[in-house]
């Protein structure tokens, strides 16, 4: 599968990264159908499947249940063969979430998130917004904590993964990369894609399918014809779909060396 370079920094990922909520959470999801927790061993099977498909992306959260730790169990011996994200602020706990963006909180979530994935360093951390993205950028101390362990090596890129588009516009000003929701059915970041482009930061796609709403290939060919995209994140139990996905991504590549 083709790389994409992550804005300015030296990572590299895969068109397609693999989104890990449902191998570790099935409670207040924005999936139509409810689906069941794999178990240990579906998900090891999955997760190598995912990597040797070509995929070096997986993105995760301390707010998607178990995953984590899940990862860490399955995949911590060929953790030099992918780009790992994660995120900090929001926690999942007895069916709901709470949010704390504070640098006590942020340190410690790092650590764990770390300790869970087995793992020294984390490629890319975003912050896990509520909603409210510039109420979090102006009234915390949120950024400056990631930058703190950006310098202390724990993280290698940093961004936020907001619902507006004021807070990806105000987060051009920091951040390496961000990610942003953009489908057919919702283009309104396309104009703050662009301007990262041209700053030179990294763009990850959440929920470009819009939680399967959408054809997955037309959706997948949509964004990934937009060159200010990095990489989409796709989440997924079943590997014959996610392979499928990567077949529209690769459709997209000969569309466009043809063009």
């Amino acid at each position: 599968m083709r790389k994409r370079k992550l804005g300015l920094t030296e990572i590299a990922v895969s068109e397609i990264g693999f989104g890990a909520f449902k191998i570790g959470r099935n409670q207040d999801s924005k999936y139509a159908q409810h689906y069941d927790l794999p178990d240990l061993r579906q998900v090891r099977t999955l997760l190598n499947a995912v990597l040797d498909m070509g995929i070096n992306h997986i993105d995760t959260a301390p707010a998607y249940g178990t995953s984590e730790e899940l990862i860490g169990q399955c995949l911590s011996h060929r953790r030099d063969e992918f780009v790992l994200s994660s995120k900090v602020g929001e926690f999942y706990e007895n069916g709901s979430s709470r949010y704390d963006y504070s640098p006590r909180v942020v340190r410690e979530s790092i650590e764990q998130s770390l300790k869970k994935l087995k793992t020294d360093r984390l490629d890319l951390v975003f912050i896990h917004s509520h909603g409210e993205d510039l109420k979090i950028l102006r009234e915390t101390d949120v950024v400056e904590s990631l930058q703190e362990l950006k310098r202390q090596g724990k993280i290698r890129a940093i961004g936020i993964s907001g619902k507006t588009v004021e807070g990806a516009r105000e987060s051009l000003k920091w951040a390496d990369a961000l990610m942003v929701e953009y489908h057919l059915s919702d283009r309104s970041h396309q104009s703050v894609i662009a301007q990262a482009q041209e700053k030179g930061i990294g763009v990850i796609i959440k929920k470009g399918l819009f939680s399967g709403n959408l054809d997955p290939k037309q959706a997948i060919s949509f964004v990934l014809k937009n060159r200010g995209v990095t990489n989409l994140v796709i989440g997924g139990l079943n590997a014959e779909h996610i392979r499928q996905n990567i077949s529209y991504a690769d459709e997209n590549l000969t569309e466009s060396s043809v063009s």
